[in-house]
């Protein structure tokens, strides 16, 4: 797979609102799917403690019930 193509969560199955990512010279670059416009750009590392915070539980109390 080429490194730099746009990848989304298998959870997305057919919905085009999703969160998309690509790494891509050494950063790794986040986009939503239905605003392709607009890109955030971080790194390898702050990428990781997003992911690992974001599996701990750490942003659940943003989410609505």
């Amino acid at each position: 797979m080429d490194r730099s193509a746009w990848q989304k969560s298998s959870f997305s199955e057919a919905n085009n609102n999703c969160v998309e990512v690509r790494a891509l010279e050494g950063t790794i670059e986040l986009r939503e799917s239905d605003d392709a416009d607009t890109i955030i750009h971080t790194t390898r590392r702050e990428f990781a403690d997003l992911l690992q915070s974001t599996q701990a539980g750490e942003f659940d109390h943003h989410t609505s019930t």
